[in-house]
C-alpha cells in the first residue's frame, strides 16, 4: 500500500520512508479507539488520505523555516504528512475535537516529527500569523477565507505568495463563484499529479490573501 507513496516521491530519505511506513499501524491502532479515518477507509490510508494530503507539495515546496496553520485538522491530514516531507517548516494543527488532537499528539510522538504542534480551538480563536492555512474538506471557501485572513502573514518568503491552500472534491463553482471578482484564485486538478481514479474529482484550491 505504501509503494503508491514513493511512486510519486521517489526521492525520500530513508527517516521520511521509515516514518511514512509506520502510519499504517499507528493510524489503524487509533482507529480502533477514535474514528479518526472512515473505518471501512483506512486500508486506503496512503492512498486517500497519505497521498493526498501531500498534494499540497506537488504544487509548492514550503521553504525552509515557514510556518503553516491546519485548520480544522481532524486526526492529521493535510498537516501531518507534509511536517514529514518538510522537516525544517513549522505545522501548527488546530482543530475543535480534543480527542483527535490526542491521535496528531501520539502518532507525532511515535514516528519522531518534532515541527507539529496541536491547539485545540475554533481557528476564529487563533490570532497567530502563518506563510500558509492549509485544509482539507472542513467548510466552504468563503467561510475558510474569513476565517484565516487575518492569520496570514504580510511578509514573505515562499515562491507562491501567502494565502489559503485547501484540497477539495467535487462541483465547486457554487462554492467559488462568489469569490472570484475579489481574490486571486488557482484551480489545480490533482489529476495533474496523480492517476488514480480517487483523484480525478479532486482539486487544490489556492487563494492569495
Amino acid at each position: 500500500m505504501v509503494d503508491i507513496i514513493y511512486k510519486y516521491f521517489p526521492r525520500l530519505k530513508d527517516r521520511q520512508k521509515e516514518q511514512i511506513e509506520a502510519l499504517y499501524l499507528l493510524y489503524e491502532d487509533w482507529n480502533s479507539k477514535i474514528n479518526v479515518i472512515s473505518r471501512k477507509d483506512i486500508e486506503n490510508l496512503y492512498e486517500r488520505h497519505v497521498l493526498h494530503s501531500l498534494s499540497i507539495a506537488k504544487w509548492l515546496s514550503f521553504t525552509p523555516g515557514s510556518q503553516i496553520i491546519d485548520v480544522g485538522c481532524g486526526g492529521g491530514f493535510p498537516g501531518l504528512p507534509l511536517a514529514i516531507l518538510f522537516p525544517h517548516v513549522d505545522f501548527h494543527m488546530v482543530d475543535s475535537i480534543r480527542k483527535k488532537l490526542k491521535v496528531i499528539d501520539e502518532v507525532s510522538s511515535a514516528i519522531g516529527l518534532e515541527n507539529i504542534r496541536t491547539t485545540h480551538s475554533r481557528i476564529e480563536d487563533i490570532h497567530g500569523k502563518y506563510d500558509f492555512a492549509i485544509t482539507r474538506a472542513v467548510a466552504q471557501m468563503p467561510m475558510l477565507v474569513s476565517w484565516v485572513r487575518k492569520n496570514i502573514k504580510e511578509d514573505q518568503q515562499n515562491a507562491t505568495p501567502n494565502g489559503l491552500i485547501a484540497l477539495k472534491g467535487g462541483a465547486l463553482d457554487a462554492e467559488l463563484k462568489t469569490l472570484k471578482k475579489r481574490e486571486y484564485m488557482e484551480i489545480t486538478p490533482l489529476s495533474k499529479f496523480y492517476e488514480e481514479e480517487f483523484f480525478k474529482e479532486k482539486f487544490l484550491v489556492y487563494i492569495q490573501l
